[in-house]
Formats: structure tokens, sequence, C-alpha cells
């Protein structure tokens, strides 16, 4: 199968010279100074959720940000406001789909939602882009979802992992037989049971990670090894609770910079942890791959009736050079809290950071040296090992 268009193909280097013109063209319209390279972006402010709410709180309904071309106005929880554009493969997942082989003479089954969020129209627009047609199902009725599946025909699934498998089953039950060979999932969880449920049926399963603010970030192709980093985006790891990008391989923080000439954003921190995978996908795309969504990086806890926070860990970290990385885990003793400051370091002696864990922490704990690379490669940098049970 041919490739959606020569940029999946690129080297790397002209991929980030590519990047680099598009992002300082919208640096320009908007006023804002140019990069001289896209190593430059780490010394940008990290762009969040609470900011962007807070923003829309103040000057409804976009925040002041940039925004162009609207036709559309969603709604996420928070609540959060994103525009949302017609143009073509305005949420780039007709990457995605093509991907997944779907074409003219495809009929969609799109179960995503229509009400007030945009999911039901990203997969929407990329379903046109790539020239099949939609069934506009959304979410719920199952019975009638088969009954429409079976009289139309319809031979790919959009949704959630879950919910083709009780359509699925519903089928079954009434006798029907149905078309759907291929499934693009998002949403949640793809469990290798679950995928390997929809292959014994004939049903080729690949997964795209989206965001309603972003649109499509990282998707799988036919290799199904990682998931390939969209052309119109560009994503760092950072530590959680920091803005700082941590070496290839480690997990930490996806942030990501859009190229959407109608709602451009500039580090977007998503909340989600994953990490990059090394070498390029054996499909022959040759961007970057991540693991795919390996849990959030919001690990804020509870510790003697006092939050600890991310960035009060990654406060710490900065005020030593010679410390690699830091986790705090949270304890019990009998019915006391136990706070333990584990910190990879070459340094032996505890004394030194315990000053400095009552300023960033705002309280004592006990401190464990570990040499370099001893903490999981996870991303957690707050541990909650109390049983709640």
């Amino acid at each position: 199968m041919s490739h959606f268009d020569h940029l999946e193909t690129r080297s790397q280097d002209e991929r980030e010279a590519d990047q680099l013109k598009a992002l300082n063209t919208l640096s320009s319209r908007h006023g804002q100074a140019p990069l001289a390279a896209l190593s430059e972006l780490s010394n940008l402010p990290v762009l969040r959720k609470a900011d962007i709410s807070q923003r829309q709180k103040a000057k409804p309904p976009f925040g002041n940000l940039p925004v162009g071309n609207v036709v559309h106005y969603f709604q996420s929880p928070g609540p959060i406001y994103e525009p949302g554009g017609v143009s073509h493969d305005w949420w780039r997942m007709g990457r995605f789909l093509h991907a997944l082989g779907v074409g003219p003479g495809d009929i969609v089954h799109n179960c995503f939602g229509y009400h007030l969020t945009p999911a039901g129209m990203i997969f929407e627009n990329g379903a046109r882009a790539v020239g099949a047609a939609i069934l506009p199902a959304g979410t719920g009725q199952t019975e009638l979802q088969v009954r429409a599946a079976a009289d139309i025909g319809t031979t790919v699934y959009a949704g959630t992992p879950d919910y083709l498998k009780v359509i699925l089953e519903k089928a079954e039950e009434l006798g029907e037989t149905l078309k759907i060979r291929r499934a693009a999932v998002s949403g949640g969880a793809l469990f290798p049971s679950l995928r390997q449920y929809y292959a014994d049926r004939g049903i080729t399963c690949l997964q795209v990670y989206a965001t309603a603010d972003l649109g499509n970030i990282a998707y799988e192709s036919s290799a199904m090894e990682g998931l390939i980093l969209d052309e119109g985006v560009i994503v760092e790891i950072v530590r959680p609770g920091s803005d700082r990008p941590v070496p290839d391989g480690e997990v930490g923080e996806v942030v990501v910079t859009s190229l959407n000439p109608d709602y451009p954003l500039v580090r977007f921190a998503t909340g989600d942890l994953s990490a990059i995978l090394p070498g390029a996908s054996p499909c022959g795309r040759t961007n970057r791959r991540i693991k795919g969504w390996m849990g959030r990086a919001d690990q804020t806890t509870k510790i003697k009736g006092m939050f600890v926070r991310p960035e009060q860990v990654a406060q710490l970290v900065a005020r030593h050079d010679e410390i690699a990385r830091a986790r705090v885990v949270a304890s019990r003793e009998g019915e006391m809290d136990i706070m333990t400051v584990q910190i990879e370091t070459r340094a032996t002696n505890p004394a030194l950071y315990e000053q400095s864990i009552v300023a960033t922490l705002k309280m004592r704990g006990q401190v464990e040296l570990l040499p370099p690379g001893a903490l999981p490669n996870d991303g957690k940098v707050i541990e909650d090992r109390r049983s709640y049970d």
C-alpha cells in the first residue's frame, strides 16, 4: 500500500527543517520571534490545560489564543472549548485511516460521539479525507447500530476499543453477519487479547493517539511496532513536573507543538506519559515513534495532609546538578504516613539534601541515595505505595 503522501518518507533532517520553517511562519504571523533550531523549543514555556481553562474563563471562548476559520465549537470536560474546521484532513486523521487501509468504497461506522466533544467529527473529517463514506452512528442503541451496519454494509469501525466487541456480540445474538473488516480505535486501552479477538474474526484493529485539542498525535501502521508520530506535530517527551526534555527512551510527559495554521498550539502538555522508541517503523514511514500511552503525568499525591506535586520534585532535582532523577515514595507505618525521597546521585551523604527537601516538598522525609539508573524507567516521580483497602 502506498503512503498517504511524501511527507511520511522524508529524511529526519528534511522533516525537521520543514517543521522549523512552518513553526516560524506561524510564529511571525502572531508576532513571535523565530527559532534558529527546533531544539530551542525547550526554552519556551509549557502550555497546560489549566492555563487554557483560566485564559478561556477570562476571555471566552478560546482565551485569546490564535484561532481561525472556525466552523465548529466543541466543549470538553472542564469545560474547555476547542475549535473545529472542515478543510481537508483538518485533524490529520486521514493519515491514520490510510495506514489502516481505509479508502474509497469503504463505509465507516463511526461510533465516536458527536455531542459537544469533537471525536465524532475528527473521525468523520478523516474518513472524508481518504474518500470513505460515513455512518454517523455515535454511541449507544447497540441493536439499532447492528441493524444499520447490516443494512448499509459498513466495512470499517471507528470508536473505543471495546465497543466493537459489544456490537459483534449483539450481531451474533441477532443472527446478523457484518462486513466490518477494519477497526480504527482510540480513547481507551487496546489490550492484546482484545486485538486478538478481532483478528480471530477477520478484523484488523489499529489504534491512534489523539486529543480534542490536537487531533492525531501518533498512530499505528500495519507493522504494529509503536505509534508513528504524525507529520503535523512536533513531539517532545519532558520530565513530569518540568519543561525539560528527557533522553530518548526515558518515560516522560508528552508535550506537543501543533502546526495547524487554524489553531497552533506551542508546547501543549497532554498530561500523558510515553517514551521515544529507537529507529524507524518497518512499514517505511520514517518519522519517530512513541511506545503509546503509559499512564498519566499528573501524579499529585497527598502525604501527611499536604499535596506533593511533580513540579516540586522537579524543583528538588534542579537545585543539585549531581542529581540525575528523584522519586517521592508515599508509604505507611502503622497509622502514620511516611515520605521517602529516592535520589539518583553519586553522592554518599543523605544530609546534603535534607534542607532542599524541606524547601521544595514542604516537609521532612527519609532520604534514600541510589546510583544513577537505579530508578525504574516508568515516568513516575511520585509513587503511592499505601493500601486503601
